[in-house]
């Protein structure tokens, strides 16, 4: 286990900024705007040789009477519970604040030890201006630039002896040996992170009754009966020409990254208001990024008419992703647990399916048979003629066809019936598979001779 360290602050303090600095990429929002951070978002970190987990927390605003306000609060020191350690952040611009001194004297009470950071001392009268903060009454400030990555070496030597020594970061596993990735992804305010606080049986995640509270693209480590899954929760997503706020576009960049970096995305609707047309734009946006998907319909004990409901849902379905059929459907209600039951066991069925691999032999006899049955048309008065096929690759399931004309000029609606042949023939219903034509001979002719 590495020892665990939260970020915490004030608004705009760049508690993010710092976060993405000790993980070494771009996975929290940053932007002017105050109060963007609102989950607690967790990753591996790495200081010069510490290894360790980071959270970043929402910015505290203590005394504020909006549920909200006390909302965040209480995510925030959620996070420091869990943490084995707390930076507490201030900026060295703007000097101590009242803000500042309430978070001092609430940390000051909390049985964790806390290392003060002082933050944006680019200038040579940074560390003077740090030198304030003593007094907060939290030990020495150590001044910093998280944006430019000066002073790191004196936060590592703050750290160093509350972090637990152990093995480094193991590298990354591979996609079909590491965990599930599973983003739950959909319209704003359907449900999403209630789900996965229902799931993971803790109110991890901030929810309510405003719309657009997710910002940042938050995973979770989790087990499943077993099985590691990385549940990624994200912003809600509207159509394009709804988004005018900057902090939403970068939102909306975030959640379009979890789906592309996903195994499979679960799509939550309301089933009260099933399948709108932003519904449809995402589940196409999934499938075009060759993800597996499932469509999860949510608030089904607020239905009336049950099967009406789901014959709707299914006709859209078929009308709107006329690309797939037998795409997995489940009805739950995140509020009361009905159906939920269900859900895993459908999204490892599907990822199972869209991680299917077929033999040679058991495709070339699909292919002669589904030749057969429906021969290719003419092209410049002569047929096409189709010689092999071969899987390239799975997670989607890609087949290479060799034939004696380029991918143009096989007509579409045949290529549409060669993909619904295969994936009736191989029982892949609900999968977004990919048939790719290549110009030339069977590449093992010349092997078999």
């Amino acid at each position: 286990m590495t020892s665990r360290i939260a970020i915490i602050g004030r608004p705009n303090v760049g508690k993010s900024t710092l976060f993405n600095r000790l993980t070494g990429g771009k996975r929290a929002i940053v932007h002017d705007t105050p109060g963007v951070t609102r989950d607690r978002l967790e990753a591996p970190a790495r200081l010069f040789d510490l290894d360790f987990t980071v959270v970043d927390t929402a910015g505290l605003e203590i005394g504020m009477k909006q549920q909200l306000s006390e909302r965040l609060v209480g995510q925030t020191l959620a996070g420091l519970e869990s943490a084995d350690l707390g930076i507490l952040l201030v900026d060295a611009r703007s000097g101590v604040t009242p803000l500042d001194e309430e978070i001092a004297r609430l940390l000051r009470s909390q049985a964790k030890p806390i290392v003060l950071v002082a933050n944006k001392c680019e200038a040579r009268t940074g560390e003077a201006e740090a030198q304030a903060a003593w007094s907060l009454g939290l030990g020495e400030p150590i001044p910093i630039s998280a944006e430019h990555g000066q002073g790191l070496e004196g936060l590592a030597e703050a750290l160093r002896p509350h972090i637990e020594r152990g093995e480094p970061l193991a590298a990354p596993a591979d996609d079909e040996d590491g965990p599930l990735h599973l983003a739950i992804v959909g319209r704003p305010n359907v449900g999403k992170s209630s789900l996965i606080n229902r799931l993971i049986k803790e109110q991890r995640l901030l929810t309510g009754p405003e719309p657009g509270l997710t910002r940042d693209s938050v995973g979770i480590e989790w087990q499943w009966r077993g099985r590691p899954i990385r549940l990624v929760d994200t912003a809600g997503l509207r159509r394009k020409t709804r988004i005018e706020a900057p902090v939403e576009k970068l939102s909306a960049s975030a959640s379009l990254r979890a789906i592309r970096s996903c195994h499979v995305a679960v799509l939550l609707i309301d089933a009260t208001e099933p399948l709108e047309k932003q519904e449809l734009t995402i589940a196409n946006r999934v499938l075009e990024e060759g993800r597996a998907l499932v469509i999860a319909a949510n608030k089904w004990d607020l239905v009336e008419a049950p099967e009406e409901t789901l014959a709707e849902i299914r006709f859209r379905l078929k009308h709107r992703l006329a690309q797939l059929k037998k795409l997995p459907l489940v009805t739950l209600s995140v509020k009361t647990g009905r159906g939920l039951d269900k859900l895993l066991p459908t999204v490892i069925e599907t990822v199972d399916r869209w991680s299917t691999r077929i033999s040679t032999g058991k495709l070339n006899r699909w292919l002669a048979a589904a030749l057969e049955q429906n021969p290719p048309p003419m092209a410049q008065n002569r047929r096409i003629k189709i010689r092999y096929a071969t899987q390239v690759s799975t997670r989607p399931p890609t087949i290479a066809l060799f034939a004696n004309k380029p991918e143009g000029e096989l007509p579409a609606a045949y290529k549409r019936y060669l993909e619904a042949s295969f994936v009736e023939a191989f029982g892949l219903g609900g999968i977004a598979v990919r048939l790719v034509v290549r110009h030339g001979e069977n590449p093992y002719h010349e092997a078999r001779r």
